[in-house]
């Protein structure tokens, strides 16, 4: 029988997780600016890759202070989003009379454009911090919830009776079978949520803030200053690959036992 050969260093490197993405993007880059050198595309339309870097270097100590308010405004969202989320999914999934009058009305309410309702929130709370943190709430609560009903919805039965069975409380169930078992399908509703939160920071710095990265982004396009809005997008998406990392790095510490989090190759001659 042959023995398993274990990967070259130049493999290893290649299987890194980062590795396939960041050459993808390098990709993406230098099809964008072969774009706009082939079709002669004017500056004032889309940027080119260089402008865009050289706004970076340029302009990152603004737009690293720029991004703290976005950054605080989508945590604290996200937060509240897994604070409540969480809760009221399990309220759900434990009762068919409460998942009767609330799921439907949840539904609905994602029909809602959040940037329709933003400007409410900054007649109500003024242009503090108050409707970003909202903003990013509303948009982050529905992945929670819809998540975690179905990661509780899909805990087997038998399990529970067992438990039960072996006189254990209904605390001690739902912590020894109910969450262990929904955890999985929880973690990837907030995987989804923090990204999200991202979004709904920015949308309620467009409707009305005086700082933040949706606020630069606003300025930029009002004086048609594309290199900077999208150096800012950049930002907004290193936010978001970041938080999401985040998370995904607490879901391998809290779950390591899942399927999900088996990242090992088995190397076959």
């Amino acid at each position: 029988m042959a023995e398993a050969k274990s990967p070259s260093g130049i493999a290893k490197v290649l299987n890194a997780a980062w590795v396939r993405p960041f050459l993808f993007l390098v990709l993406i880059v230098v099809a964008w600016d072969l774009s706009i050198r082939l079709f002669r595309i004017p500056a004032y339309q889309i940027p080119s890759p260089g402008d865009v870097v050289a706004v970076l270097m340029s302009d990152w100590p603004e737009l690293l202070r720029q991004s703290w308010p976005t950054t605080y405004a989508t945590i604290c969202g996200f937060l509240l989003s897994a604070l409540f989320g969480i809760p009221v999914a399990m309220l759900i999934a434990g009762s068919k009379t409460v998942e009767s009058y609330v799921y439907p009305l949840l539904v609905f309410s994602q029909s809602v454009p959040k940037i329709a309702i933003a400007p409410l929130f900054v007649v109500w709370f003024g242009f503090g911090i108050i409707p970003k943190v909202i903003s990013a709430f509303l948009l982050g609560f529905f992945p929670v919830v819809v998540s975690a009903v179905q990661g509780f919805k899909s805990v087997d039965p038998d399990m529970v009776d067992l438990a039960r069975a072996m006189q254990g409380s209904r605390f001690a169930v739902f912590r020894a079978v109910n969450l262990p078992h929904a955890l999985p399908a929880i973690f990837s509703g907030l995987k989804v949520s923090v990204t999200l939160a991202v979004v709904g920071a920015v949308v309620g710095e467009f409707v009305g803030s005086n700082s933040g990265i949706g606020y630069v982004m606003q300025r930029s396009i009002g004086t048609f200053d594309l290199p900077t809005m999208f150096a800012a997008l950049v930002i907004l998406a290193l936010l978001g690959v970041i938080l999401f990392w985040i998370v995904d790095r607490i879901e391998r510490l809290v779950i390591p036992w899942h399927v999900s989090q088996r990242d090992d190759i088995i190397f076959a001659s």
